[in-house]
């Protein structure tokens, strides 16, 4: 027996309800198209789901508007400026391929290649200004993003015939028989999310030449209207992407539709152990720097949330000890202040990932201590009373001749640490995973959201959080990173990109049972809906797959590493 329409839902948005016919647009519902700050309205959150703004409401729903400032309407205000991008280029270089690649500083770096296969030719000169110009004339006709739903088969002959072959690759193992695309001007995209009702919206732009390439410059997200801030990146960090990029390339994995086929194909196994040696190759070679500066007392890790530095440092602790140099670490964690002296956000909580929580003073006359060659006592830290432990149950320690004492934590590049130590005798590395594998052409993977699928796998099975409460506290973590970890990334003497070509589709196994545990009524609700979607993109990966030394055993479990 079918289920009867209801006539009229009730919609709440803004602290207000009102009945509207069932089938009322999300933007209908909406007071406006931009809130009173000027913002404009990107898509809303209903239900807990991330829905556009011509998206019918057909049930009551909870009805929140998305600006910029938040962290989906950020996710969409940059992808559709991948839009606009794409349009012009569809337009004005139809003969010509668009690359999406990393994220580099507030902006993405394109490349340009000759072809529309993406696998041949180099960077071919473009007229940025031309390109701008026609993003900009989307702009000022208020040109539509339009949605069609097709069914899979016509999905795939749209895109081959255009030349994507990276998309249909990806629709090889679509989780529907009907495919929800929307279009801009020439350029069709398979959709990934919401987008606004016109370009209107996505006004705040430039495009920066980057060789090898371009890049697409966002404004800062934070103010409403364009403020010129000048683009700025570490240059560190794009030479570390771009040694991935060409690594994958090598390896013909560019894209989830090559890993798919790979997957499928049976040759996955070969992927898995040429990623994984060139992840041991790496170390190996850093380690080989530290030897070959005899100076050398102290190495310092650093690097965000879920990036495998313990991983990392184990391993590289195995290289150094092969070149004769014997290893000594030290915890971070016995260096905190009494809890009372800890330094709290503007809320009143504990601001533990401060650096002035740690005992500057104590850490850096003990550092030097032991680098003079003296023994010292190493406090202890009891994290159940929030107190340092008398000095009766610290522990002895000395640096011999031929060790090496190595520090891992989220602050081994701010000087402040270790400011009592000779910059020559101080070898610091920074640690992150930055993903280089893209949906397709048109759509990246945030790395951010990498390491946050990394980080629920690990606290679901060995921490005790849940997935709704790992992503609860995934913006503060965030936060925390932009403030004590990523400003200091250019000090490193080298960068370890620890992420692994193939780890989203051994992730993909447990963080999709995980987001299943998270309740649709949750806040958390919504990124665990968006993961859910980006998950099912991959062909699992059998966790048996994994070498028991990768950095992926970190957060899956199975490793022969004690953490």
């Amino acid at each position: 027996m079918p289920i009867a329409e209801r006539g009229t839902v009730n919609i709440t948005v803004l602290e207000q309800t009102k009945s509207v016919p069932s089938g009322t647009t999300v933007a209908e519902c909406l007071p406006g198209l931009r809130d009173p700050k000027g913002y404009p309205y990107l898509g809303a959150i209903a239900n807990n789901r991330l829905v556009s703004l011509d998206a019918p409401l057909s049930t009551d729903t909870q009805l929140t508007p998305v600006i910029v400032r938040h962290p989906a309407g950020a996710s969409i205000y940059r992808r559709c400026s991948t839009y606009l991008l794409f349009a012009a280029f569809a337009e004005l270089y139809p003969d010509r391929k668009l690359q999406i690649g990393q994220s580099m500083g507030n902006g993405y770096h394109f490349r340009v290649n000759g072809n529309g296969n993406g696998k041949d030719g180099k960077h071919e000169p473009i007229d940025l200004q031309k390109v701008t110009a026609r993003m900009r004339r989307f702009v000022d006709e208020k040109a539509p993003f339009e949605h069609q739903v097709l069914p899979i088969e016509l999905a795939e002959d749209l895109f081959a015939e255009k030349g994507r072959q990276d998309k249909v690759r990806l629709l090889r193992v679509w989780p529907s028989g009907l495919v929800h695309v929307v279009s801009l001007g020439e350029f069709t995209d398979i959709d990934h999310g919401p987008v606004p009702l016109d370009a209107s919206a996505i006004d705040d732009f430039e495009l920066i030449a980057k060789e090898p390439g371009f890049i697409l410059h966002f404004s800062s997200l934070r103010s409403p209207v364009w403020r010129g801030e000048p683009w700025t990146a570490s240059e560190k960090l794009f030479e570390t992407y771009n040694e991935t990029r060409v690594w994958n390339e090598i390896l013909g994995v560019d894209t989830v539709g090559d890993l798919n086929e790979l997957c499928l194909n049976g040759g996955v196994l070969d992927i898995i152990r040429i990623t994984e040696g060139f992840h041991e190759k790496k170390i190996a070679r850093i380690a080989d720097m530290i030897s070959e500066r005899p100076d050398v007392r102290l190495v310092l890790i650093a690097g965000p949330s879920s990036s495998g530095k313990t991983t990392f440092s184990k391993r590289l602790a195995i290289q150094m000890r092969v070149n004769g140099i014997r290893p000594k670490t030290v915890s971070l964690d016995n260096y905190y202040v009494d809890r009372e002296q800890t330094p709290r956000h503007p809320d009143g909580t504990f601001d533990f990932e401060a650096v002035e929580a740690i005992d500057l003073a104590l850490f850096n006359e003990q550092l030097a201590a032991l680098l003079d060659g003296q023994e010292i006592k190493t406090p202890k830290f009891d994290f159940n009373t929030g107190l340092r432990t008398g000095p009766e149950k610290w522990q002895p320690m000395r640096l011999d001749e031929g060790e090496v004492l190595m520090i891992e934590g989220i602050h081994g590049l701010n000087d402040r640490l270790t400011e009592s130590i000779p910059s020559n005798k101080k070898f610091r590395i920074f640690v992150s995973a930055l993903t280089q594998l893209v949906l397709d052409s048109a759509n990246r993977i945030p790395t951010s959201d990498a390491r946050l699928i990394r980080r629920i796998v690990r606290d679901r099975r060995y921490r005790g959080y849940s997935a709704a409460e790992t992503i609860a506290s995934w913006a503060s973590v965030r936060r925390g990173e932009r403030r004590n970890i990523f400003p200091f990334q250019d000090h490193s003497d080298v960068m370890f990109n620890s992420a692994l070509v193939y780890e989203p589709a051994v992730l993909k196994v447990l963080a999709d049972r995980y987001l299943l545990e998270v309740p649709r009524d949750h806040p958390s609700a919504v990124t665990a809906h968006s993961l859910r979607k980006f998950l099912q993109l991959f062909v699992p990966i059998f966790i048996d797959d994994v070498p028991r030394g990768s950095i992926l055993r970190e957060f899956i479990g199975g490793s022969f590493f004690h953490y």
